[in-house]
């Protein structure tokens, strides 16, 4: 369902600015727009909330998950559980919180879910795979400081971390949100949301340390 929407042209929103320009809105604004039209239930909404959130909750997903094939699953998962419950947010966060926090809730599922069937075969998505999204390695400033060989091995020791260390970093350090919104994706306090971050971070960079050496103009930073 949600992968079709990926080739949706916009060209026609754009033109529509150009014949009769408008404010730019707030990203409450639009949020609130966008919440009251998927609640009347129009399609073109449902398809503005793919185009706008589909690549990051995917990202989100892989970060927390490793692993492309739950990432997309969890990304179905999150887009029927939005469209089922749009009715009943009461917008005490913003729309991209809320969402974020379906995603983390659902990693938390399909963990659990891997932990209780070990067994599972592999290798049966390699046909699939082409019509499934990518991880964006294109996004975070990490990806474009390190080389292919050392992102992978930053990727492998995330995947090695405490998995609730690991989000916590992951919603900070590569989604970029604020302290006081990883609290409200987590439900969690702001205390523990900085006590996490700081633990992910010393755990990281101990999986690191003498299997990434920095390069003269680089060094990881310590904050």
């Amino acid at each position: 369902m949600a992968s079709s929407v990926l080739g949706l042209n916009s060209d026609a929103i754009a033109a529509e600015g150009v014949t009769c320009a408008r404010p730019e809105l707030s990203e409450r604004q639009s949020d609130d727009r966008l919440i009251s039209e998927l609640r009347t239930g129009a399609e073109t909404a449902y398809e503005t909330l793919i185009q706008r959130f589909q690549q990051p909750v995917y990202n989100l997903a892989y970060r927390l998950l490793n692993d492309p094939g739950d990432a997309s699953d969890v990304v179905q998962e999150v887009f029927l559980k939005v469209f089922r419950n749009v009715g009943h947010f009461r917008r005490q966060s913003s729309l991209k919180t809320w969402i974020y926090r379906i995603t983390v809730n659902e990693a938390h599922n399909q963990r659990r879910w891997f932990f209780r069937h070990r067994s599972r075969e592999v290798g049966l998505e390699d046909s699939a795979d082409k019509n499934r999204l990518v991880p964006d390695t294109g996004r975070s400033p990490f990806d474009h400081a390190f080389d292919r060989e050392k992102h992978m091995l930053i990727e492998e020791a995330f995947s090695r971390i405490n998995p609730l260390f690991r989000e916590a970093v992951v919603l900070r350090d590569i989604e970029d949100l604020s302290y006081d919104e990883i609290a409200e994706v987590l439900q969690i306090s702001l205390g523990t949301v900085k006590s996490r971050i700081m633990r992910g971070r010393e755990a990281l960079r101990q999986e690191l340390t003498g299997r990434l050496q920095p390069e003269p103009s680089l060094r990881l930073a310590h904050e």
